[in-house]
């Protein structure tokens, strides 16, 4: 064979090596116990494509510290191939014209037929997607650990604020936390979503945190809704403040504290120290939520790439996101339920599967709504005004109710 003939075979087979192999960047922050694996298993499976994994974990922020260094690589134009992102935000960052069209993926993988409508339409700007979802996450869970339950003499776990705060005086009387909580804005939005919804139900919920009606936010209904959440507060311990999320799950664990407001990913961290739901740690709607269903879906949006075989990369794991087996394996090592329809069920458990049910009877009665709390109602701007409000208001026990529900409302104006 001729000298350019040898060229002309090498050249092209390193040309079909880059198309069928490339490296994608992956920022995300999944850092936590069963978070970590489940970022684990998304690797192995690109890895099995043949291409290389480049993991660009941020810790910290519920995502916060992520995004501030998402956007110093987008302006400096090096982004990574897919970053963790989700509700609004995916729409802000497309508007910016950075984010690529995964239309030919979508049509491939049949996601239109795949997804619920509600979820879908997030994951589309203009009608073409230009992220794909992970998995859908119920926020308004309350998890109690129970042999403090047992030892404060709680019977079962409570289905109304009445409820919850009978049992939490029973576990502060055994010198026990009768609430986990971490002193993060998101971590106390969380919290005060639940019971927002728990005093007002889903319509209300929707007016006043989807639709920010200024009549909403400054009613009867959200006076009693903050009245409540201050007295969660006195539940918690001295050392909540700056504590990380998963440490309060730590505590309900080891049997510190009783119960903890928090999504399901709280589920991946008892699973990943081998504790089995219903006998050692329990599952609930939060107080007054049962008809309810708060989500958080995660994302990863893909961003504009030149190289090709980067771009062959990233089809891939758009690909590889959406498909059953990843789902599935993901979703039982996250806590959360896979956000394709029509996914086996079998192997996941109880809390699982009454999550499944509820956010497919949510779906038909109106009670599906996005949570505040992890990005998916309302703009960042709104989102960050309000939970800082919201947040003094849980911080400083002179503010007064009809202050906080002033400032709210400004907020969400303002914003």
């Amino acid at each position: 064979m001729k000298l350019n003939q040898l060229l002309s075979a090498a050249l092209a087979a390193a040309a079909l090596s880059s198309a069928v192999a490339g490296e994608v960047e992956v920022l995300h922050y999944w850092t936590s116990g069963g978070e970590a694996k489940s970022a684990a298993e998304l690797r192995k499976m690109m890895q099995g494509k043949g291409h290389t994994w480049k993991d660009f974990a941020v810790a910290g922020g519920g995502g916060d510290n992520a995004m501030t260094v998402l956007k110093s690589r987008v302006v400096s134009g090096n982004p990574p191939a897919a970053a963790q992102i989700k509700g609004p935000a995916i729409q802000e960052w497309a508007a910016e014209g950075v984010l690529a069209n995964l239309d030919a993926v979508a049509k491939a993988e049949q996601w239109d037929a795949n997804l619920p409508g509600v979820v879908a339409n997030v994951m589309k700007y203009k009608g073409s997607y230009v992220a794909a979802p992970v998995n859908v996450h119920r926020v308004n869970w309350v998890w109690a650990n129970p042999e403090v339950l047992k030892k404060a003499g709680v019977a079962a776990m409570p289905k109304t604020l009445d409820e919850f705060f009978a049992a939490a005086d029973k576990i502060k009387a055994t010198g026990l936390v009768a609430v986990a909580h971490g002193g993060q804005n998101w971590q106390d939005f969380t919290t005060f979503e639940s019971v927002v919804l728990g005093v007002g139900g889903p319509k209300f919920y929707q007016d006043a945190f989807v639709k920010l009606d200024p009549k909403a936010l400054t009613s009867d209904t959200m006076a009693k809704s903050l009245e409540t959440f201050r007295k969660i507060k006195g539940y918690t311990d001295p050392a909540a403040p700056g504590r990380d999320w998963n440490l309060a799950t730590a505590m309900v664990m080891q049997g510190k504290a009783g119960f903890q407001f928090m999504g399901d990913w709280a589920k991946g961290e008892f699973m990943a120290a081998g504790k089995v739901p219903g006998k050692d740690f329990l599952c609930a709607a939060a107080p007054g939520t049962a008809n309810a269903f708060t989500f958080n879906v995660d994302s990863f949006a893909m961003y504009k790439l030149k190289d090709a075989g980067a771009q062959k990369a990233q089809a891939d794991l758009a690909a590889a996101i959406m498909s059953p087996a990843f789902q599935e394996v993901f979703n039982l090592n996250k806590g959360s339920i896979p956000v394709r329809l029509n996914m086996k069920m079998d192997k996941f458990d109880d809390c699982a599967r009454l999550s499944s049910k509820d956010f497919v009877d949510t779906a038909r009665t109106g009670g599906l709504v996005p949570s505040v709390a992890h990005g998916m109602a309302i703009s960042p701007a709104a989102e960050g005004a309000i939970k800082d409000v919201v947040s003094q208001f849980w911080n400083d026990d002179k503010m007064a109710v009809p202050e906080a529900m002033k400032r709210i409302a400004s907020a969400a104006k303002n914003n």
